[in-house]
């Protein structure tokens, strides 16, 4: 009785979520993987980028794969351009923020060090949560709901904001604005390889740079910066 209860229990549920649009079965999948990521992500480098394959490149991937729809896992000459103009354009941004001391003492995440046998490893392991994160956030809830029109580059960034919330503060008064121009990169290239690449390329460049002296005077560039209502 229990158990015919459950498979009654479970067509219910299957048949209510056949009923919703694309665009309604991602936002409440996206809804449900954050929520299960919340709950079960790991603070160890290695096993968090297992748990960030499986629910935010595996959950992402599997719905549209049964939906007959992409999630922003497109390559074409236009998205491969847009990657390498997007990467020089926040470029600066990690070169700058590498000087700052509140990066320097955040930054690396996850215990490493130069030594190209230690750091190859976690580079790709950093790669790994990028991909996993643009998958979710420009693929699942921007490129894959671009139906709806640009606004869909403004479904995300309160939640990558949230996520943000324990960084840097000027990581975190940035993650917003960041998430909307990667969002509307890669919703005019119909792909997530640019805010892959500049994401995954940043993460890696800033680990190795703060492993390093400053390539600026920090003291020079806190005096530049000192406008920002925040510590730096």
């Amino acid at each position: 009785m229990v158990t015919e209860g459950v498979r009654s229990g479970g067509r219910w549920l299957r048949d209510q979520f056949d009923r919703l649009s694309w665009v309604q079965k991602s936002l409440l999948t996206g809804a449900i993987l954050t929520l299960l990521w919340m709950r079960y992500v790991p603070s160890e480098l290695g096993r968090r980028a297992v748990v960030d394959a499986v629910l935010l490149i595996g959950g992402p991937l599997a719905l549209g794969l049964t939906h007959g729809n992409h999630v922003g896992w497109n390559v074409d000459r236009v998205a491969i351009r847009n990657a390498v103009l997007l990467s020089l354009f926040v470029l600066p941004f990690y070169l700058v923020g590498s000087t700052l001391p509140t990066i320097r003492t955040y930054y690396p995440m996850w215990q490493t060090s130069a030594a190209l046998g230690e750091f190859i490893p976690h580079a790709i392991q950093l790669f790994i949560l990028a991909l996993a994160a643009e998958t979710y956030y420009r693929g699942l809830l921007c490129v894959g709901v671009k139906e709806i029109g640009f606004k869909a580059v403004f479904i995300s960034p309160v939640v990558y904001m949230i996520h943000h919330s324990g960084k840097p503060p000027i990581e975190f008064l940035l993650s917003g604005p960041t998430d909307i121009l990667f969002g509307a990169v890669d919703y005019e290239s119909d792909s997530i390889l640019p805010s892959v690449i500049a994401h995954g390329a940043g993460l890696v460049l800033l680990d190795w740079l703060v492993l390093h002296d400053p390539l600026f005077d920090p003291t020079a560039v806190l005096r530049a910066l000192e406008w920002l209502p925040i510590p730096l």
